[in-house]
């Protein structure tokens, strides 16, 4: 996790950048020489870059553990992306999609490797899981793929495919064929790719141009989500999926 040259203005940048990605991947509480260890830097230099922080109030500090934790304008700025971005005109959507199917819902769209879920879904309470998921392992991440843009649809750009359990994709070939499955069906399905216990179904949000802008996905477990009723959840999540584009893509 190593910071990479830069020129020398952008360098302090990169790296209180880096130091704020250590508790997205580290966890919620970290003392100066976790970060220091993460960055590759001397402590006083990740020393200084934390004091900056906090004084800025992208950190706080913890009296009585002498570690560090996000701050309140890291929250602020959270707020005012969910609201100014429209996100929060979402919420009854989601809400009235989990009422009627008594699933998690949620709606993604990609980060680089991953799909990161914008609104609803859980997260973990010690790590970022449940808002940044592998693309290969998810219906959502697996729609974002099958309906990607030119120049975002490579998947030898992937990192390795690793498997998170044994019914995950881990070869290229097989996840190319999932892909077009996808794309036929109109809508993915995770079938404890990601985890064991738990089973997804995820449709696009289709831009203008008809590219995947976002997925909503229902989350459950096989229980719930039986091999018998996943249609019926793909059809309550692409009953709502123009209300969610018109909110999302106001412009389309």
């Amino acid at each position: 996790m190593a910071t990479s040259a830069a020129p020398a203005g952008a360098q302090a940048v990169q790296r209180a950048l880096g130091v704020l990605q250590c508790f997205r991947y580290l966890g919620p509480e970290l003392g100066v020489s976790d970060i220091a260890r993460a960055l590759e830097l001397p402590v006083s230099t990740a020393h200084r870059l934390v004091l900056t922080l906090v004084a800025a109030g992208f950190l706080e500090r913890d009296a009585a553990t002498a570690r560090y934790r996000l701050g309140t304008t890291v929250a602020e700025l959270g707020q005012l992306h969910y609201f100014r971005h429209g996100l929060h005109r979402l919420d009854p959507v989601l809400a009235a999609l989990g009422r009627a199917t008594r699933a998690s819902a949620s709606i993604a769209v990609r980060s680089g490797h991953d799909a990161l879920v914008l609104i609803g879904g859980t997260v973990g309470a010690e790590s970022s899981d449940g808002i940044r998921t592998p693309l290969h392992s998810t219906a959502m991440g697996k729609v974002l793929l099958a309906w990607a843009p030119p120049g975002e649809d490579d998947l030898d750009a992937l990192p390795e495919l690793v498997r998170l359990t044994d019914r995950t994709i881990g070869d290229r070939a097989e996840l190319r064929a999932e892909l077009a499955r996808v794309r036929v069906a109109g809508y993915a399905v995770n079938d404890g790719e990601s985890e064991v216990g738990i089973r997804s179904v995820s449709v696009p949000v289709l831009d203008a141009d008809g590219f995947g802008y976002a997925a909503l996905t229902l989350r459950a477990t096989p229980e719930l989500i039986t091999d018998d009723r996943v249609r019926w959840f793909v059809d309550q999540a692409l009953a709502r999926v123009d209300r969610v584009a018109a909110l999302l893509l106001p412009g389309k």
